[in-house]
This record gives C-alpha cells, structure tokens and sequence, in this order.
C-alpha cells in the first residue's frame, strides 16, 4: 500500500507511474451485476438483510460450488461478508484464543498473520520455497507442528506467488490438522480464476476433500468487484450461531443493495464474461512472464491461478525494499516488494500484478528492463 499510495502522488503530479503492484483487475463487475445495482437506488427501501447475509445470495453461492466445483453445500453454511477481508475476520474470531498457535506458509498473504496477532495468537511461519510451488505441505506441517497449534491457514490460488496448491498436498495438510483436532482455514478468493486441470475441470476446492473446512471467498477477484466489499465464507454447521453472534457484533450485516446486485453474478451472461476475462489474464500472464525473463528477473514457480508473478530480484545486487524504491523513482513503475509476504523472500523477490492492462504491461516492462540494465 506504501508503494501504491507514493504511486499515486506521483500520477496526482503528472509522472505517468504503471501502476502493477494491487492486485485489483482493471474488468470492473460484469454488466449485468452494475445494471442491478443502478436498479437498487430507485428509492425502494434498503433495510438491514439478516447478519449472515441475503438467502437468496447465500444460495446462488452454493449453487456456484454445485455446478463449477462439485460441492453438494447445505446453502445455510454459507456467510456473506463485507469484502473477503470480513471473512478472514470472522474466521480468525472464532478459531483463535490468545495463545493459540497458527500455522501459515512464508510467503503468503500479510493480512492473516496480523488478524492472527490481533486476537492474541502466535504465527507460526513456515518457511516455504519452489520446490513445493511455495506452498505448505503435510511434511513441513508436521515440522512445525507444536502442542498450541489450534489452525493451519492456506491460501489457494496463493498471494503473492500466483500459484494453486497440488490437491494431495492439501488434502495431506487438512487430514493432519483434522486429526489433530485444528481448524482449517482456507482462503479460496481466486480459486475460479485458476487454470483447469488437465481434464478440463476447475481446479477442486477444499471442500471435496474436507467438508468442515472454513472456506473464505470474494467477489473482488473473479468478479471484479474489488470496490464492493463484498465475500463470504463457508462454516461447518456446527459454528453458526458462534458465527452470527460475531457478524451480528462485528458488522450487523454486509451493504444491503450491493448483496442484491450481486446475485447477477450468477447469471449466464455475467459468468461468461468473468470466463472470457479469465481468459484474457491468460494472455496478460504470457506477456509478464515472457518479459521477466527477457529482463532476467526469474519467476522460480509459473502461476497458474491469481494473477502474480513472484519474480527474484537477487541477481540485481539490491534487496526487493530498494529495488521497488528506485523502480518506482527511476522507472516510474510500482510493484510490492517481498517484505510484504513474510521473512522468507522479503529480500530476494518482488511481487507483479498482471492485473493490469496489456499495454500497461508492456510499458511497464520495457521500462523494467531499461531499468535493470542500467544497473
């Protein structure tokens, strides 16, 4: 956010700064789902929806798991949440007590480690590199495992290494955890921008191999609603009354008018319009990766799933903090340096969103590249 925010003072004085460090598509929602929302603010009334969310939201989104993913979800396990972040929230609220030990990959997405901290938790950072695509696995879980370990939290597709976690993989770290009587906690938020298995299918989510999982989505990603704040999360039955008290307290109950616009998400049409920009961050992929390597910036693990590049930097004799710094200063691009993610990479790698445009791409590229070789 540093980077992004001395990027924009940059625009707001008229540097023409590309801008590919937020992970935020430049799509905007489907048509349909602004067109509902237009719809919504012809002075109907817009009262409160009930805390865990509009029914009908709650079972459009178990339809989704049904028909893409081959979930069979009871719909009142499913929570709507302002934005995926409110998800992680309730999520962390309702597993972790002071003390408790959380067992989380390095690198991976900042904000759970501090949603862990701020409920008296431990983080328990693992270490993790190419070589398991930069994900955890039962054998460094084992490793780490301590007596005051109450969750495991995985995300996949991963932030910021754009890639999924092999399904035996998964499959072998919530069977451990399970055994061991530990939450799972499994941010799912680009799982529906993933590349499809060899099969042609969409890549499985948690939920066909461990029913009771806590499951955190959004509709910021494949939808592109990043502005909304809007997401849910799927609970094990057992934890809803646990779980409405919460978002009761905590929130009251997500934007109304945004939970109704949203069920035109479901749509045929708005879904294959989130396909055909699936497709086209396909495309974006191609000319990043082919760019780093142009540059001499290696991506140790390709992504196959949200849309990151995580490209090492050591080769430039800076770390990521300085390179992001003077990328920035000298080449007018702005990009996330590894600190973010975690100890492990936070000086060896930097993080690029191809989110944004082809064009944006290739300008920020070339300028990348003058940039490098003039070091």
């Amino acid at each position: 956010m540093v980077f992004g925010e001395k990027a924009d003072r940059m625009i707001a004085a008229g540097i023409p700064v590309v801008k590919l460090s937020l992970g935020e598509p430049d799509f905007g929602a489907p048509p349909a789902v602004r067109q509902a929302m237009r719809d919504q603010y012809d002075g109907r009334a817009l009262p409160y929806t009930a805390a865990l969310g509009l029914p009908e939201l709650r079972q459009a989104i178990a339809g989704f798991y049904r028909e893409r993913h081959g979930v069979d979800l009871d719909w009142r396990r499913v929570i709507i949440t302002a934005g995926g972040s409110a998800a992680l929230l309730l999520a962390t609220a309702l597993t972790v007590d002071p003390g408790d030990g959380v067992i989380i990959a390095d690198p991976s997405y900042p904000c759970n480690r501090e949603l862990v901290r701020s409920f008296g938790g431990e983080v328990i950072s693992v270490p993790t590199d190419a070589t398991s695509r930069f994900h955890l696995t039962p054998e460094l879980v084992e490793r780490h495992w301590s007596g005051h370990v109450a969750a495991v939290m995985i995300t996949s597709p991963s932030n910021p290494t754009g890639t999924t976690i092999p399904y035996d993989a998964l499959a072998g770290v919530c069977a451990l955890a399970r055994g061991r009587g530990a939450w799972r906690i499994v941010d799912e938020t680009y799982l529906d921008l993933a590349d499809r298995e060899a099969d042609g299918s969409a890549v499985r989510s948690v939920l066909t191999c461990d029913p009771d999982a806590i499951v955190c989505g959004s509709f910021s990603k494949f939808f592109g609603m990043t502005g909304w704040r809007l997401g849910w999360a799927v609970v094990p039955e057992a934890t809803l009354e646990a779980v409405d008290n919460l978002a009761t307290n905590y929130f009251l109950c997500a934007h109304t008018p945004t939970q109704h616009a949203a069920l035109a998400c479901f749509t045929p049409e708005s879904l294959a319009e989130c396909e055909r920009r699936r497709q086209e961050l396909l495309a974006r992929r191609r000319i990043t990766l082919d760019g780093l390597a142009r540059i001499g910036l290696p991506v140790e693990v390709e992504p196959n799933g949200a849309f990151y590049a995580y490209c090492s930097v050591e080769r430039t004799g800076l770390d990521a903090w300085t390179f992001c710094e003077r990328a920035l200063d000298e080449a007018h691009v702005a990009l996330t340096p590894g600190r973010d993610f975690g100890p492990a990479t936070a000086d060896t790698h930097v993080r690029l969103s191809y989110a944004a445009s082809r064009e944006a791409l290739a300008e920020g590229l070339d300028r990348l590249g003058r940039f490098v070789t003039a070091l």
